[in-house]
């Protein structure tokens, strides 16, 4: 009981001593916390799948607004279509509406229409800045993935002619002892074995 009571006094610490902040506020741990520390009904598919559109469930609403957190949380290029934006969009209104009313519907469409200020300016060319950096070092390793691939090719047809220079170099090799050989040879190999007669 005393480590439920120490987790709760903690809990009411962070969330009444904080003011919040859209920049700090985290949902997985909202969503977390309010299906673990309330009686909210899990939606039918559970929290972690995106609910069918007739459930609208306070904690279908909020299984709703983790999938799509979690979904453009995780995109690779960091861009969405005019379409799935614009679902989307009305999907996660939809349950902010239902969660907060119509006060929070308002504020939804009012955010969708406004106009960026400074500091979105600058995180949205951070954003950028950001995606040239990781094209630029795609290109660069696409490049040295290509520098690679040909340095092993010449590498491959270096072996080879090594290879066949050895081969060249062990032939002439015994051709030389051979005329060595022959040179050495007190008796011509054109007269060897062959029977003169006087």
């Amino acid at each position: 009981m005393e480590t439920l009571w120490n987790s709760s006094r903690f809990l009411s610490d962070v969330i009444i001593e904080d003011v919040p902040d859209s920049k700090t506020f985290d949902i997985q741990l909202m969503i977390t916390l309010l299906r673990n520390f309330t009686n909210i009904t899990h939606p039918h598919g559970g929290f972690d799948c995106l609910p069918t559109d007739i459930e609208t469930t306070p904690g279908a609403d909020l299984a709703r607004i983790k999938y799509y957190r979690n979904y453009l949380a995780h995109l690779h290029d960091v861009k969405v279509g005019t379409t799935y934006f614009n679902i989307a969009w009305d999907i996660i209104s939809g349950a902010i509406e239902r969660l907060g009313g119509q006060h929070m519907k308002e504020e939804c469409d009012q955010l969708r229409t406004k106009t960026l200020d400074q500091t979105n300016k600058e995180i949205m060319m951070d954003i950028k800045r950001s995606n040239d950096e990781i094209r630029e070092l795609r290109e660069s390793l696409d490049s040295l993935k290509r520098s690679h691939d040909d340095l092993q090719k010449a590498h491959s047809d270096m072996k080879r002619s090594n290879e066949v220079l050895q081969n060249n170099h062990t032939e002439m090799t015994k051709e030389v002892k051979r005329l060595k050989s022959v040179q050495n040879d007190t008796v011509p190999w054109n007269v060897r074995g062959k029977q003169l007669f006087y």
